[in-house]
C-alpha cells in the first residue's frame, strides 16, 4: 500500500497482509515487522533513518524501531483512519491526514499531540512539509492542497488544484517549487511563493496518478499511475 525511501537509501513498505518490511537500494529485504492488523496503511520514514511511522485504521500513529524492530511510540489522535503522515525535516514534528479530513500535528520527543487542523471536508490523502519550515502542504479528496503553518497552527491557503482526488503532493528539495498527482490523471507544478500553478501535464497519463517524487537534488521529477507507467520529468 506505501513505499518510502530513506535519507540512508532503504527502502520502507506496508501491505494489507500487516507487515512493514525494510529493504536495502538492490531489493534485499533487511528487516520485517509486524505492526498488526490494519496498522500499517503508510508508512514515512524519519529524516534520520531511524524510525518509521505508519498510520493505522484505528486512528493511530505508530513509529517502529529499525534497529529493533520494535514499536517505540503509539501516538493517538483520537480520530479516524490514519491515511497519511509525514515528519518535519528536522524530525521534530510528525503530521497525519486522517479519513474525517481532519490533520493531527505531534511533538516528536513528547509524543503529544500538539494541534488539530481542519479545512478539508473529505480524506487527506498526503501530507508533506516545506523543507526547513514548519509549513505543510495537504491534499485531499475534496481536490484541494491546503497550506497551514504548523508553529501558528493556522491555514495559510486552500488551492482548489485538481478535479478530482488529490493523491500525492511532494516539495522540491531545492527549489521553491511543489508537485501534485490526482486521480484526475493529471501533474501539476506550482511555485510556492506565488500559490499558483505554473505547468500542468495532461494525458501523459491514462488513469490516476498515485504518487509524484523529486529526486533529491531537484532536477527530475517521477510520477507513477494505475495506467502501469512511470514518468520522468526534467525540473532543472
Amino acid at each position: 500500500m506505501s513505499l518510502a525511501l530513506s535519507s540512508t537509501g532503504k527502502i520502507a513498505s506496508s501491505a494489507l497482509d500487516s507487515q512493514i518490511k525494510i529493504w536495502d537500494i538492490r531489493g534485499s529485504l533487511i528487516k520485517d515487522i509486524d505492526a498488526g492488523p490494519v496498522e500499517c496503511w503508510t508508512v514515512t520514514w524519519s529524516p534520520d533513518g531511524k524510525f518509521v511511522a505508519s498510520g493505522s485504521q484505528g486512528g493511530n500513529v505508530n513509529v517502529w524501531s529499525i534497529e529493533s524492530g520494535e514499536r517505540e511510540q503509539c501516538l493517538e489522535t483520537n480520530g479516524k483512519f490514519v491515511m497519511s503522515v509525514a515528519y518535519s525535516s528536522d524530525g521534530r514534528t510528525l503530521a497525519c491526514g486522517g479519513n474525517d479530513g481532519l490533520i493531527s500535528v505531534f511533538d516528536v520527543s513528547s509524543g503529544k499531540l500538539t494541534v488539530k487542523l481542519e479545512g478539508h471536508s473529505m480524506p487527506v490523502r498526503t501530507l508533506a512539509f516545506i523543507p526547513g519550515s514548519s509549513i505543510l502542504l495537504s491534499g485531499s479528496d475534496d481536490g484541494h492542497i491546503n497550506m497551514y503553518d504548523t508553529q501558528s497552527a493556522s491555514k495559510l491557503h486552500s488551492l482548489p488544484a485538481h478535479d478530482s482526488w488529490v493523491l500525492s503532493v511532494s516539495h522540491n528539495p531545492t527549489k521553491e517549487q511543489f508537485a501534485s498527482a490526482s486521480s484526475d490523471k493529471c501533474v501539476k507544478l506550482w511555485d510556492t511563493r506565488s500559490r499558483e500553478c505554473v505547468h500542468t501535464f495532461r494525458d501523459l497519463h491514462k488513469d490516476q496518478v498515485w504518487d509524484v517524487a523529486y529526486k533529491p537534488d531537484g532536477t527530475q521529477l517521477v510520477s507513477v499511475s494505475d495506467d502501469r507507467s512511470m514518468i520522468v520529468y526534467d525540473c532543472s
